[in-house]
């Protein structure tokens, strides 16, 4: 699979360029058309890279190959660095501070800020087969969870027999092997589901999809997103920058504002009041609602970053909505409550079989059209 990655680069956490020197390196603050992702391990380009983990100022691209590594590019590394101690790595999460990383035996915890050769927390861990047979992934292990910031470990209740757990900046989400979705943590956005705006201390089952078999799980900075194993994606949470794909008024305002620049040369601009009444505007979606992409395609997969989000339909195509003022959607705007497809791969004739998102970015897996097979 190739990488490719678009958004925030202020660090360099998706490409460098060779004129941009060490000290300079946020020259190049924004990438909005997808740019494929340079990094190279023992002369494999990245066309190995078998996943990418980013948070807000860094990115770290997983190697399948040599037995599993990882490389390192954003803040103080630019380019990509491969860290040493992460052969046999299966998995990895990365933060601001910390880098975790998953063994076959153990855990590890790197502090991002100092140049220590040892980890600064371990765990010994035996990761347990679930459904598929296939390994539990960070941020879960086989009795809890891992976080990016300390303690980095959290038990979880044995009857959850969780598969899946999305960390939003206050709140998680957990996908349970029954496909029940249980969340906690913050809830003064909407983003746990319940329909109200309080918190919750222990994980709690969202009601409204009860009795519907959901796949996937994935949180942004303040809004929750699932798909069901039919296909269907639901929304629920903040709505501000329109990363529910739902009416922001924030985002109709700032659209006329600068259609109205753009037309009459104005500095500034209002809605008039007729303008906002003809439609219902959603600042906060407290329970989950039902979100039509395509009407042709199922969505396969989605990821959010703090203000945006971004899916895989079956048909290979990327959708993003919601905050791009840094490029993180794929495409000119500073924001979209209304989901659009990244035309450059179509274009490219590639298929997008995953993705992923930082903080302020976008990465996206594809193969070429006529290798999709394989992956669908």
């Amino acid at each position: 699979m190739r990488w490719f990655g678009f958004g925030f680069n202020a660090f360099g956490q998706l490409h460098v360029c060779e004129s941009v020197t060490n000290s300079e390196v946020g020259k190049v603050v924004k990438v909005i058309n997808p740019t494929e992702l340079k990094c190279h391990l023992n002369g494999s380009c990245c066309r190995q890279t078998s996943g990418v983990r980013a948070s807000w100022s860094r990115r770290a691209s997983l190697h399948s190959n040599g037995g599993g590594s990882l490389c390192l590019a954003g803040f103080n590394g630019g380019n990509d660095t491969l860290l040493v101690e992460s052969r046999g790595c299966k998995d990895a999460a990365i933060g601001e501070s910390f880098l975790i990383l998953a063994f076959a035996d153990r855990l590890e915890s790197w502090d991002l800020n100092n140049n220590q050769k040892t980890p600064s927390w371990s765990m010994d861990v035996k990761t347990s087969p679930v459904g598929d047979g296939m390994p539990l992934k960070l941020p879960l292990i086989s009795d809890g969870y891992i976080a990016t910031n300390p303690p980095f470990y959290h038990p979880l209740s044995p009857h959850l027999k969780a598969t899946r757990l999305a960390l939003g900046a206050e709140h998680s989400i957990l996908l349970s092997a029954t496909g029940a979705v249980y969340t906690w943590g913050l809830g003064s956005h909407g983003q746990l589901g319940h329909g109200g705006l309080s918190s919750e201390e222990e994980p709690r089952v969202v009601e409204a999809l009860w009795g519907m078999t959901m796949a996937c799980v994935a949180t942004g900075g303040w809004h929750t997103v699932c798909i069901s194993d039919g296909g269907d994606l639901y929304v629920w949470g903040w709505n501000e920058s329109g990363q529910l794909g739902l009416p922001s008024q924030a985002v109709r305002r700032t659209q006329q504002c600068q259609n109205s620049q753009q037309a009459a040369g104005m500095s500034s601009c209002k809605a008039t009041p007729d303008e906002e009444k003809e439609e219902v505007f959603i600042s906060i979606q407290a329970f989950p609602a039902l979100l039509d992409i395509t009407a042709s395609c199922e969505v396969k997969s989605a990821d959010c970053g703090s203000r945006h989000t971004a899916a895989v339909t079956s048909t290979g195509d990327l959708y993003t909505w919601g905050w791009g003022e840094y490029g993180q959607l794929g495409y000119e705007t500073s924001c979209s409550d209304e989901p659009q497809r990244v035309e450059y791969f179509s274009k490219q004739k590639m298929r997008v079989v995953d993705v992923t998102c930082g903080a302020w970015n976008t990465f996206a897996a594809v193969v070429k059209e006529e290798a999709a097979d394989s992956y669908s």
